[in-house]
């Protein structure tokens, strides 16, 4: 464990078995390393195991999940113990870790998550409310009992499955920590979302998987509940100021401090039909805009580009007082940061309407709202709002940053408009031929340029590129193109925050990586018959097109796709400066492709010629795509 025990903070130490980075791991299937140790001795006799490691760790910065899985394994292998543990032993190893942490956060900032299944499923008199189950004392169940304890303490609790809004609850600042109780399964879902962020965390996993009246050592849940509050001795670095600033600029009174109203506010609650009612018309585009604004959304790029400033300034902004150095932030900053999302919002806005979705953020989409022509405009004015923000800040920024800034983002705006333009010829077209190559031109034009924009911004904004702006270009295409891969993925699996059914691309038309793989592998026949379903989509031909999606092997293929685009973006960020820039990168890595909600691994199937160009490599042909 010498790479990553204290004095040993590099994450591109080759690995001394394979000479390879320990970044360069492939998609797997993990149903197999979930075992959990069945007798108690054998769980105390891991557990202790966990302690003593992480007791070694350095803590002044979070593990990676590779990290964190490389130290797990050796501890299993030099106790002689299965790989099956992996799992349980990652969670565990993680607690062990965070527990100084989670103690130096009151009781009154902590959240404590548990899961319904720990409930007895026959005559459990609780009902679920909006929060989860409201859990009552009937002393049925030990729900009650830890629930009782950790409120008595001054714990927030929430009773829910693996609840989405967990990540909202902390950014928002209503809580500083999180604890919890498990399965496996939900456990490593989180470990990129809460674990990887810097946010505190504890756990405990519970004994099965099986969500109908599953157990957990109540002993250990108690000892996390009790775990007292006291001063904390090494801060580890977190990404939750910055997490949490990116969210608070787009509070109804953070936005009007940093992006002050040209009119008077309004209430857009009256409504007449698709109109507003009794307001005045000239404010009524602003107010849709900054309503719009402060409604949903991971705000991950404004983070992007508040985060990469930080990492290229000193990466005080994760240290220790990081929320006050974040707040001490030149309004200029915030409001570079706030541009990318707002025009990351007015390409929402448009894109609905080209799709015709009907929500957005679990709302109605501004267009069903207010009628197309409206929301044309509103998304209009966000353009303009995005780059005054930039323009009124020259002289704070300097001419040339802000030069720099407004030429980037515009060159973005233009490559996202012909992806866009791309897609919609497409869709309109009778002729629907597609080659692989040209499915991937597409992603880099429409994803790429926004991730370039938000990373870009944020180190111009710290000083001169020289050449990091190569490396962030390669950087954001790669991660663009594998993300908008996995969104194809995941389009056959529905999207809950916007109410999305499966194969959504199919139905509305727009041309997919997985269209033009099945193309180039099916035979004619079935080629035509695919082209004969999508021609005139229904959700019961949505079986059938999956069936042939099968046939030409596109999902495997597909994910093949994703874990080359992934391995060139980790080798841009092997290669980033300083650390904080490095360790940054390797997290967008983690956390943008996230395949929580793609189904279970296939085996990796080697695509030679889906390449996209990078720097370095002579063109191949004419057909690809641009820079």
């Amino acid at each position: 464990m010498a790479s990553i025990l204290p004095g040993h903070s590099s994450l591109s130490t080759p690995s001394p078995e394979t000479g390879e980075s320990p970044r360069r791991r492939k998609r797997r299937s993990t149903s197999h390393l979930k075992l959990v140790p069945e007798t108690k001795s054998e769980r105390v006799a891991l557990r202790a195991r966990c302690e003593d490691v992480a007791a070694r760790l350095d803590k002044s910065r979070p593990l990676t999940k590779d990290e964190m899985e490389e130290v797990a394994r050796r501890m299993l292998s030099d106790a002689g113990l299965a790989e099956g543990f992996l799992g349980w032993s990652m969670v565990t190893l993680a607690t062990a870790f965070w527990r100084e942490q989670v103690a130096a956060v009151p009781y009154d900032r902590r959240l404590f998550l548990l899961p319904h299944c720990l409930k007895h499923a026959e005559g459990c008199p609780a009902d679920y409310d909006e929060f989860g189950l409201d859990c009552r004392k009937c002393g049925a169940c030990t729900i009650a009992d830890f629930r009782t304890r950790a409120e008595d303490l001054g714990y927030k609790v929430l009773v829910a499955e693996g609840s989405p809004i967990v990540l909202k609850i902390i950014v928002s600042g209503h809580v500083d920590a999180i604890t919890g109780v498990a399965c496996l399964n939900v456990l490593e879902k989180a470990i990129d979302k809460i674990l990887l962020a810097g946010i505190p965390c504890m756990a405990i996993p519970l004994l099965s998987s099986d969500c109908r009246n599953t157990g957990v050592d109540d002993d250990w849940v108690m000892d996390m509940i009790n775990n007292e509050h006291r001063p904390q001795q090494t801060q580890t670095r977190s990404y939750l100021p910055l997490m949490r600033a990116a969210a608070n600029m787009f509070e109804p009174q953070e936005l009007n401090n940093l992006a002050p109203r040209s009119r008077s506010e309004i209430n857009l609650h009256e409504r007449n039909g698709r109109g507003l009612a009794n307001v005045d018309p000239i404010a009524a585009t602003e107010a849709l805009a900054y309503d719009f604004l402060s409604k949903g959304g991971k705000h991950s790029r404004p983070f992007i580009t508040l985060a990469v400033h930080d990492a290229l300034t000193g990466g005080n902004g994760t240290a220790s007082g990081g929320e006050e150095h974040v707040a001490a932030l030149p309004d200029a900053v915030k409001r570079a940061a706030m541009s990318i999302e707002t025009f990351h919002k007015a390409s929402l806005v448009h894109d609905d309407i080209e799709d015709d979705d009907e929500y957005r953020y679990g709302q109605e989409t501004l267009h069903r709202k207010y009628g197309i022509p409206t929301a044309i405009n509103v998304g209009d004015y966000l353009i303009g709002l995005g780059y005054r923000l930039i323009s009124r800040d020259s002289a704070a920024l300097t001419p040339a940053v802000a030069a720099d800034l407004l030429d980037k983002l515009a060159d973005a705006h233009l490559k996202l408009s012909e992806g866009q333009g791309a897609e919609l010829l497409w869709r309109d077209s009778l002729q629907k031929k597609l080659s692989p190559l040209d499915a991937l031109k597409i992603y880099a034009l429409k994803t790429a340029p926004a991730f370039e924009a938000a990373l870009f911004t944020g180190a111009r904004l710290a000083g001169e590129m020289g050449d990091l702006s190569e490396k962030l270009t390669l950087f954001s295409r790669h991660l663009g193109v594998a993300f908008q891969i996995l969104n194809d993925l995941k389009d056959w699996r529905g999207d809950n925050d916007n109410k999305l059914s499966a194969a959504g691309d199919i139905l509305g038309g727009r041309p997919t990586v997985l269209w033009a793989l099945a193309l180039e592998g099916l035979n004619e026949e079935d080629q035509a018959e695919l082209e004969r379903l999508v021609a005139n989509p229904t959700p019961d031909a949505v079986a059938r097109v999956k069936v042939l999606y099968e046939k030409a092997g596109v999902f495997e293929q597909a994910e093949s796709l994703v874990d080359k685009y992934q391995d060139r973006a980790e080798k841009v960020a092997d290669e980033a400066e300083p650390d904080e820039l490095r360790r940054l990168l390797y997290y967008l890595v983690d956390t943008v492709l996230d395949r929580s909600d793609v189904a279970a691994a296939a085996p990796a199937v080697f695509v030679p010629s889906l390449e996209l160009q990078t720097a370095g490599e002579p063109p191949a042909s004419s057909t690809e795509p641009p820079a």
